[in-house]
């Protein structure tokens, strides 16, 4: 393989990367992370409320 092939495989790989990353940009966003901290706060919430009823059991 030559110096110019290697070049031009270069320039190929680095139009295609360019095309991959505008279709990312392009893409819609993603859906907030509300739902997941909602439900890590329910998660604590659930928690603390097992510990607090279980707590006098233990004395």
């Amino acid at each position: 393989m030559t110096v110019a092939d290697m070049n031009r495989l270069e320039q190929a790989a680095r139009v295609s990367m360019g095309e991959f990353q505008d279709s990312e940009a392009s893409a819609p966003p993603l859906a907030p992370a509300a739902p997941v901290s909602l439900r890590l706060v329910a998660l604590g919430l659930a928690a603390v409320i097992v510990a607090v009823v279980l707590l006098p059991l233990a004395y």
